[in-house]
């Protein structure tokens, strides 16, 4: 079981250095651009990126109560992964479309969130030939019912009780705070924008 797990902690920090690279290619994009709502939609739009950056840190929390410490170990199928067999993905990229809508664009949260998903998309599947090579045709049942990583709600079941890990809790704490930085990131890509060192161009 270690030799078949380590490959997909190796996917894991290969997925993180390319949403990273992608952040930075990306960010000539933010920074060369300016929401073209009226100030009262760009409000609604921040209230609507504040509720979904705080949405995928909670639901990232609401996932690492039902997968931590059975990562691995078993084809996890209660809770978030019920209803999508990558719900870690699927709130990651909630929050990047968060920061887009932070932005006031919903351009930006687009096509960021739209690359956020192919990104982990592609991760996911590489990490579930690996996870199809350890529970065989346990997860072959698992994955032609349940998405990979858009969500149905009706397929939610969960029992009554959920055994928590506290240390891969406390492990995953930093991943899910993270998305909370891109509040402050958000203010800050606004007070470079207003003291013009470089022109800007209006999107919706």
């Amino acid at each position: 079981m270690t030799r078949t797990a380590r490959p997909v902690e190796v996917n894991q920090v290969v997925r993180i250095n390319i949403l990273r690279v992608t952040f930075l290619l990306c960010l000539p994009a933010i920074l060369l651009t300016e929401s073209a709502w009226p100030e009262y939609v760009f409000e609604v739009l921040e209230i609507l990126g504040l509720a979904a950056v705080i949405a995928a840190v909670l639901g990232r929390f609401w996932s690492i109560l039902y997968i931590g410490g059975h990562k691995n170990n078993t084809v996890m199928q209660d809770g978030p992964y019920s209803v999508c067999r990558h719900p870690l993905y699927l709130f990651s990229t909630l929050g990047v479309v968060g920061l887009g809508l932070l932005l006031g664009s919903f351009v930006l949260a687009l096509g960021l969130g739209g690359l956020t998903l192919l990104i982990l998309s592609v991760t996911a599947r590489k990490e579930e030939a690996i996870l199809r090579g350890m529970f065989g045709s346990a997860y072959d049942d698992y994955a032609a019912r349940v998405p990979m990583i858009l969500p149905k709600p009706s397929l939610f079941q969960s029992p009554p009780t959920v055994t928590v890990s506290v240390p891969h809790l406390r492990e995953n704490l930093m991943d899910a705070l993270v998305f909370l930085t891109f509040i402050p990131l958000a203010e800050l890509m606004q007070w470079i924008k207003e003291m013009n060192l470089f022109p800007t161009f209006p999107i919706f």
